[in-house]
């Protein structure tokens, strides 16, 4: 496997076990906040989105 992939698999795993976190510690809660952001508009969930991934973006760019 080669460096990228590896990188890749190595993040999208990680991802999954942050995401995991919420749901497995406040099930509860968890799903009271799946509820509210089916509620959010597409045009609010797609800045959210955008904003989520700039951020990542400057994340990546001043750890590398």
């Amino acid at each position: 496997m080669n460096e990228l992939a590896h990188s890749l698999l190595v993040a999208f795993s990680l991802m999954l076990v942050i995401e995991g976190i919420l749901p497995f510690l406040y099930p509860q809660r968890w799903r009271r906040l799946v509820v509210q952001m089916a509620q959010i508009s597409n045009a609010n969930m797609r800045v959210l989105g955008l904003l989520s991934m700039l951020l990542g973006l400057a994340l990546l760019w001043l750890v590398r």
